[in-house]
């Protein structure tokens, strides 16, 4: 039996709003080094390249750099703290249950690809109550490289028992968009999520404002049947 069209998400920025409870992690260790809170509307487009660089822009923008030593430390404590903490605030954005819905009607599979740790992921999802829709959930861990290398999604896709050459990457950031590139897979960008630059201005292969527009979206770049 042929293997069936797949999308694939990011998390962060992309299925859900998440910002306030990685920047609240973020502000947690800037007042632990004694600086000052970055206020979400400012540190919000920080978010889109992972933890690590969330840590580091978020030092920079109050004027302290930090060494590879210090990065890892800091790194340590955001993951501690954050796993104590991952639904907060984080909330689905509008739409997301019924745009999966629709996909899962058309014969899509569903899958997650996130720089997140996997078993943070995987939690968070739960949490959000969208954990089982997905036929693979991977993150960081999950393979030895993540994106915006390429094998993480071709990873993904073939975890999730998808078809690659029927294959949807949908997320919010340059890194979203590089990886699908890279592999060859066309790639639907939300407006929605964490960018420092407009995700129209990226190069995706779609563009939409809410996820009532991904279904169509999604079936306009990739062969259903």
């Amino acid at each position: 039996m042929a293997a069936p069209p797949i999308a694939v998400f990011d998390l962060d920025g992309t299925l859900a709003e998440t910002a306030g409870d990685l920047i609240g992690t973020l502000n947690v260790l800037l007042t632990r080094e004694g600086l000052a809170e970055l206020p979400l509307s400012q540190a919000r487009e920080l978010i889109g390249a992972g933890a690590k660089a969330l840590i580091k822009r978020g030092f920079e923008a109050e004027g302290r750099e930090i060494g590879p030593a210090e990065h890892e430390r800091l790194f340590d404590d955001f993951i501690a703290h954050y796993g104590e903490h991952l639904a907060d605030t984080s909330h689905l954005f509008d739409g997301v249950v019924q745009a999966l819905d629709r996909l899962e009607a058309s014969g899509f599979r569903l899958a997650v690809c996130t720089n997140k740790y996997e078993g943070q992921s995987v939690k968070l999802l739960g949490l959000l109550g969208i954990a089982d829709r997905f036929a693979a959930i991977c993150g960081r861990d999950t393979f030895p490289q993540s994106k915006p290398d390429p094998r993480h999604l071709t990873g993904t896709i073939e975890r999730a028992g998808g078809d690659p050459a029927r294959a949807v990457m949908v997320g919010d950031s340059r890194t979203d968009i590089d990886t699908a590139k890279a592999a060859g897979i066309p790639v639907v960008a939300v407006t929605f999520g964490y960018t420092d630059t407009p995700v129209s201005e990226l190069g995706p292969d779609r563009v939409i404002e809410h996820f009532s527009d991904l279904h169509e979206a999604v079936t306009a770049l990739v062969r259903v049947a």
